[in-house]
């Protein structure tokens, strides 16, 4: 049996990172992994997290299974912050996941059981995993345009041209906020065109939701998905707790599915509830009651939003930065996306020999195609990188 097991190809991200650990210089700055960290260089656990889970080591009782498709005040809590007034509980099915792309997993078995010829389409750029997930499930999926490499925005001609070749129960998988990897966000206009591109061709929408509140507040960055699921009967929703708790190792997640009618609703969530017990039978739940208690507490959410309000800030703060450190070495506005981006990432547009030019001459690290962490940066590493930036060429 086992000797017919193949070598896997290794994950770039996870391979930089072995790299950077590996690298003995002083002062080497890591801007390759997908994960918040504060100006030290550390993840921290936020104080709410903090709380939280001290009330629940005081109050908790029993470690026996919670509901197979997870604790319905957990999901009750999140879908309302996710969606607010959008919310029809008569429409709307609900499911534990373990963590955004346990979600992501979820949604595109039910959509494979709903359409065995499922076709997804995928934005180019997108986070690999989901093209990993796509090909390991044999699902065919077509690339949709997304990213203006000239102009680091969205190339939204181009996409509107793609998705208008969506058919009738296509999945159309979409960032709901701070894009990733480009950083690049569709503005609410276009969000609209996109609700009347999926109204006119009957192609379903798949958002992935992993980093609400780290682009422009909590309410902010839900309303893409938010006018997307007015407007189409039938929608999905991945939504992650990993980045805006800060709880990553939690594997905390949901995933919502919009269906058109009340009797839809329920096979919908049997459905799912049928999916984590094939997958991993009950969901997690610690990481779940973190987010339950925090978000039913009116003191405990109130200073959640403010610290994730101050990481919101301090990333747009070292964006601003970059790109005025950027405009004083090249006299020119030619950077100036990166203050336009939102979330963790920008894709500067640099070639994958300027990439290995910064991290041979800098110990500078970022993935292969320029995609860099805003927040593994801080006010002293900024300057280094603005000089590296220009002195590779880019």
């Amino acid at each position: 049996m086992f000797g017919n097991l193949q070598p896997q190809a290794p994950d770039k991200i996870l391979a930089l990172m072995g790299e950077f650990r590996a690298d003995t210089r002083q002062g080497k700055i890591d801007l390759g992994v997908g994960v918040y960290k504060d100006p030290t260089g550390l993840t921290p656990v936020m104080r709410a997290v903090k709380d939280a889970e001290r009330r629940i080591w005081e109050a908790e009782t029993t470690k026996a299974y919670t509901a197979l498709a997870g604790e319905p005040a957990y999901l009750n809590a999140l879908s309302r912050m996710v969606l607010g007034e959008g919310l029809d509980d008569s429409r709307t099915a609900a499911l534990s996941t373990v963590g955004g792309t346990g979600a992501i997993r979820q949604a595109l078995e039910l959509a494979r059981i709903g359409n065995p010829d499922l076709t997804v389409h995928v934005s180019d750029p997108t986070w690999p995993n989901h093209l990993s997930i796509l090909k390991f499930m044999g699902v065919p999926f077509v690339e949709y345009r997304y990213f203006d490499d000239a102009t680091r925005g969205v190339d939204f001609e181009g996409m509107k041209a793609d998705l208008g070749r969506a058919q009738k129960g296509d999945l159309v998988l979409l960032h709901g906020c701070c894009h990733n990897p480009t950083g690049a966000n569709l503005s609410m206009d276009q969000w609209a065109e996109v609700a009347g591109i999926l109204d006119r061709t009957g192609a379903v929408p798949l958002v992935d939701l992993a980093y609400q509140g780290f682009g422009d507040g909590l309410e902010e960055d839900a309303a893409g998905t938010r006018l997307i699921l007015s407007r189409t009967p039938e929608a999905l929703v991945a939504a992650s707790c990993s980045k805006n708790f800060g709880i990553y190792r939690e594997r905390t997640g949901m995933l919502l599915a919009q269906v058109r009618d009340a009797g839809a609703r329920d096979l919908a969530q049997g459905t799912m509830a049928y999916l984590n017990r094939q997958n991993y039978s009950f969901p997690p739940d610690h990481g779940a009651r973190i987010v339950q208690v925090i978000l039913d507490d009116e003191a405990l959410s109130a200073d959640w939003k403010a610290e994730l309000e101050e990481v919101r800030l301090g990333m747009l703060a070292l964006r601003q930065q970059l790109a005025e450190e950027l405009r004083n070495l090249t006299g020119s506005d030619r950077f100036d996306f990166i203050e336009q981006h939102r979330g963790m990432f920008s894709r500067l547009g640099a070639t994958p020999e300027q990439v290995a030019k910064m991290k041979d001459d800098n110990a500078i690290y970022m993935v292969g195609d320029s995609r860099l962490n805003i927040a593994g940066l801080n006010r002293d590493s900024v300057p280094i990188l603005a000089r590296a930036i220009v002195e590779a060429g880019v």
